[in-house]
């Protein structure tokens, strides 16, 4: 089969097509026929060593998969012929940008039937992240203000239509020419991080979602008992302990697999609550293209990868 494989640490020209051999499904796992694969900035930063979750090269990067069933293993959930997303085995290699990737079942879910491969391979990392950030941790919930950062990126726009779908009032921040999608997608304010300060305009918050790397700003919106959710600094024990002392809760996040996550998210999507906005789509021999695309830091939603 073909993946995108690196042989060293470096900017995307490192990722090459390979032939390599396709895996085989071990009980409980179901071996995909990747159609699409989702591409987000931890992809980036691992292929350049930034980030060294999977060790030394050689390796393939990616996780966010959406396929059919080709094999299954003995009791393994879904049967051949399914249609299947999700983010198997994080923050361990998946090898996801590859025609085939064999994984637990368990840690996929059955594709929204409203959705082409191509858009719910752009769902399993940043919803999840949303997902567990804002529904498993802070209990957001009807009424709830939340303030999310970055809200027009990958994980931030799907922040804002899943807390919105739980009935919270949304405060997104993101430069002045994303308002108009911000509000299109629900967010019931925008403002312009570049131009206002929103501790100084926005107060009483319920629930901040960080993904900026501010998380002792937070303390300046949140009223108290709120909660900081925080994605980049979720392994800050000195934040953690300074929300707390303040009187706010703390709650990191470090995504990881979840298919009940994936079937909720699957059901609200397909029940037109969630729509994740695919800004473009590569070829799987153009990785490189993505990757420099997602480093830019100007994508308003997500980019995905096709095998066909």
């Amino acid at each position: 089969m073909r993946a995108i494989v690196q042989q060293e640490f470096g900017g995307p020209e490192v990722m090459k097509v390979a032939e390599v051999e396709r895996p085989k499904p071990l009980s409980g796992e179901v071996l995909v026929r990747v159609k699409a694969a989702g591409v987000n900035p931890v992809d980036v930063a691992v292929r350049a060593g930034a980030f060294p979750l999977l060790g030394e090269p050689p390796f393939t990067v990616g996780w966010d998969v959406s396929g059919v069933v080709e094999e299954a293993g003995p009791g393994a959930r879904y049967r051949v012929g399914e249609e299947v997303y999700g983010m198997p085995f994080f923050p361990r290699a998946a090898g996801a940008y590859a025609e085939y990737v064999a994984a637990p079942s368990r840690q996929l879910a059955r594709k929204p039937a409203s959705l082409d491969h191509t858009e719910a391979a752009a769902l399993p990392l940043a919803a999840l992240t949303a997902w567990q950030g804002l529904v498993d941790l802070a209990k957001v919930g009807e009424g709830d203000r939340v303030l999310v950062h970055r809200a027009a990126g990958g994980v931030g726009h799907l922040a804002v239509q899943i807390a919105k779908a739980r009935g919270a009032y949304v405060i997104a921040l993101a430069s002045e020419p994303k308002h108009t999608f911000l509000k299109e997608i629900g967010a019931d304010e925008v403002l312009d991080y570049r131009t206002t300060d929103y501790t100084e305009a926005v107060q009483d918050v319920d629930v901040v979602f960080d993904s900026s790397s501010e998380g002792t700003r937070a303390l300046e919106v949140l009223k108290p008992g709120g909660t900081l959710v925080s994605i980049m600094e979720h392994w800050n024990q000195e934040l953690a302990a300074e929300i707390e002392t303040a009187g706010r809760r703390f709650a990191g996040v470090s995504v990881e697999p979840d298919y009940a996550g994936l079937e909720a998210i699957a059901a609200l999507v397909d029940e037109g609550r969630i729509r994740p906005h695919v800004a473009a789509v590569f070829p799987l021999a153009e990785a490189g293209r993505a990757h420099e695309l997602v480093a830019s830091g100007t994508v308003q939603g997500k980019v995905v990868l096709t095998t066909d």
